[in-house]
């Protein structure tokens, strides 16, 4: 499949509905407003496509830049794609998930996470925070800086009250992250989050909500799936 004929796709998978609901959490045009699991039957036939990727995202359209995310090819990413689209994402599906996820799989997962991270900007910022849990979630615990990990976490703990609005919902998701994925840092991180207490996220009048990280650390621990890494951060 070409761009033209993918576009084509997505228009045809578009409704109303969606478009409606992607509006109300910030989605900006232009886009369609396809399901996430309509955008999957393209997948299928397109599989990876770095080129391809790339020309979805450069078109703007929210629908073919989160399909960009799922047909990217992390390896063949350069640094430059990868702050190109960290720049460039529209709005927060894009930002944590499509440059995330391919972020979080490239050889420059920690590199470009730790420089997000440090952004002034909301969603570059919103990018690392994600693009590290992402890295945590899909790699070896031996893989892993753990006193980077530790650091991160006393960050967090010190300064999430005050982080901008969306940076504090993916420090709260990192933590779950750290809680749910490296068993060795599961009891600091639910101390931190205690610590922490209630995080308070504007989800823009929607009914979602800003997950109790300490909760939901236990809920995985309960159901026997913390400590199992995931094949790939792309879902």
């Amino acid at each position: 499949m070409e761009l033209k004929e993918i576009m084509a796709s997505l228009e045809k998978m578009g409704s109303p509905q969606t478009k409606k609901t992607f509006m109300k959490h910030g989605a900006p045009e232009p886009y369609f407003g396809v399901k996430v699991g309509d955008m999957k039957t393209i997948v299928k036939h397109v599989k990876k496509n770095h080129e391809l990727a790339l020309a979805l995202y450069d078109t703007g359209n929210s629908d073919a830049m989160y399909l960009a995310g799922l047909i990217s090819d992390p390896s063949k990413m350069s640094k430059s794609d990868l702050q190109r689209w960290a720049e460039n994402a529209t709005w927060y599906m894009i930002s944590e998930f499509a440059v995330a996820w391919t972020a979080s799989e490239s050889p420059f997962a920690i590199e470009m996470a730790m420089k997000w991270i440090k952004s002034k900007e909301e969603k570059i910022a919103c990018a690392g925070w994600t693009t590290y849990s992402s890295f945590v979630a899909i790699t070896d615990d031996a893989a892993i800086d753990k006193k980077q990990i530790s650091e991160l976490l006393d960050s967090i703990e010190k300064n999430i009250h005050t982080a901008q609005n969306r940076v504090r919902h993916c420090m709260n998701g990192f933590i779950i992250s750290v809680g749910g994925y490296i068993p060795t840092l599961t009891k600091r991180a639910i101390q931190v989050a205690k610590n922490i207490g209630e995080v308070s996220v504007d989800m823009g009048g929607t009914a979602c909500k800003v997950p109790d990280a300490a909760e939901y650390i236990d809920k995985m621990l309960a159901r026997g799936v913390a400590g199992k890494k995931k094949k790939t951060a792309k879902c």
